[in-house]
């Protein structure tokens, strides 16, 4: 048995029983389906619970999929100077994620499998455990093509697309310099919380001495259903989040507000990144009336239903009064997001965490938001921007942002994370 063989051994039979049992545990028909079935045929329902999701295709994976349940972001700067270096680790990495996305060990020997005097190509925490469904999600963020100093490291500077900027100061920020920002991002996606760490894990190890993790944030519980296959989720607030969330069955909302298209760039078949670190102020919260609560929202708290409606998918009438008074307050959530009056929407694809206590006996909990948009400005941005005088900046603050171009989907086994865009 060759090498590569000895990597597809480690999981293969989670990977065959998931076929047949995951789709009966997976909420929603999911049809067998494993990811996207082909570049441009979005799954339904996606992977089940234990199955892997397709890595190659015309977009990456982990934007579209249907979300899974747990998070591992990273934002890494890079250490070196040296183009070569850089593109190697690329190149590495993309093989590794080939083979971590289908429930196979990070390296071709293996975790076990190689000499007991060199270092083994994988951690081996996985072992054991399905595919989970991870994906894996590249992107770039502004200070590779130039730092903040305006230096052009790797002969990028011309290739940076316009949409890809700082985001502007919004009211009420209190963002950490420390973690925010990054060279280089990846996401991990994975209905385990092991497989999403071994993933990252191993591509942190492969990046040694050529990129460094700046700042990371674990994630549980999404945020937002991404296919219409899936139930709305509930933040730490208690209410359904991204019930209006576009879904991957609409190719084309997601072809005119997510992909990139039509600019003869890299960036043609990829998207925006922008992610928010948005600490909820929970204690406040608990102590508000369900009344305030909902107000605040726009939502009832327990169906999911605008105000003034009866079921979570109606429709949001912003015309409708109760006693004389707007059902969803123009200072409400919904009101101020909702496409309808933000002009625009957005792949939403967040997720909750709570990173202890502050010292002060508060949790330290909240949103991880993650978006994904043909462009920022208009996207996130605009969104953003409409939300000054939202009732719920009262009880969240952003702590973290950071965006990041992520290239279309790796095609071919020669192709890799950001071929086109050095080559």
């Amino acid at each position: 048995m060759g090498a590569e063989q000895g990597g597809l051994s480690r999981r293969r039979f989670f990977g065959v029983a998931g076929a047949g049992t995951a789709g009966v545990l997976a909420a929603g028909a999911a049809g067998g389906v494993i990811g996207r079935a082909t570049a441009d045929e979005p799954a339904a329902a996606g992977a089940g619970v234990t199955e892997a999701v397709a890595f190659q295709g015309a977009h990456q994976a982990g934007i579209v999929t249907p979300a899974q349940d747990r998070l591992h972001f990273v934002a890494f700067d890079v250490l070196t100077d040296d183009r070569d270096a850089l593109v190697e680790v690329l190149q590495a990495w993309t093989a590794a994620a080939r083979r971590m996305t289908q429930g196979q060990d990070a390296g071709p020997i293996g975790a076990t499998a190689g000499s007991e005097y060199a270092p083994p190509d994988d951690t081996g925490e996985a072992i054991d455990l399905p595919p989970a469904g991870l994906t894996l999600t590249v992107g770039f963020g502004p200070t590779l093509f130039r730092t903040a100093e305006g230096v052009d490291r790797f002969g990028l500077a011309d290739r940076q697309p316009a949409e890809l900027t700082e985001l502007p100061a919004f009211p009420g920020d209190a963002l950490d310099p420390a973690i925010s920002g990054g060279d280089v991002c990846v996401q991990a996606c994975a209905n385990d919380p092991q497989v999403a760490v071994h993933a990252i894990r191993n591509l942190s190890r492969l990046a040694a001495g050529v990129l460094g993790v700046r700042w990371s944030q674990l994630g549980f519980g999404r945020t937002s259903s991404t296919s219409s296959a899936q139930a709305t989720p509930r933040n730490l607030f208690g209410f359904k989040d991204g019930t209006d969330n576009l879904k991957a069955e609409q190719p084309e909302t997601l072809d005119r507000f997510v992909w990139v298209s039509g600019t003869g760039s890299w960036m043609d078949g990829g998207s925006y990144l922008v992610s928010r670190r948005i600490r909820m102020r929970i204690e406040p919260w608990d102590t508000s009336t369900l009344i305030e609560q909902e107000q605040t929202i726009g939502r009832k708290k327990g169906s999911g239903a605008p105000l003034g409606q009866r079921g979570e998918f109606d429709p949001v009438d912003f015309t409708a009064q109760v006693d004389g008074e707007f059902a969803v307050p123009e200072t409400s959530h919904v009101f101020l997001a909702h496409p309808t009056n933000s002009g625009t929407a957005i792949l939403r694809r967040g997720y909750s965490f709570v990173d202890g206590s502050d010292g002060l006996g508060r949790l330290d909990a909240g949103l991880f938001f993650i978006c994904y948009q043909s462009a920022p400005e208009t996207g996130f941005v605009q969104v953003q921007r409409n939300l000054r005088l939202d009732a719920m900046n009262e009880y969240v603050q952003h702590t973290s942002s950071a965006v990041f171009a992520c290239p279309p989907g790796v095609q071919g086994p020669d192709d890799w994370w950001g071929r086109a865009l050095f080559g």
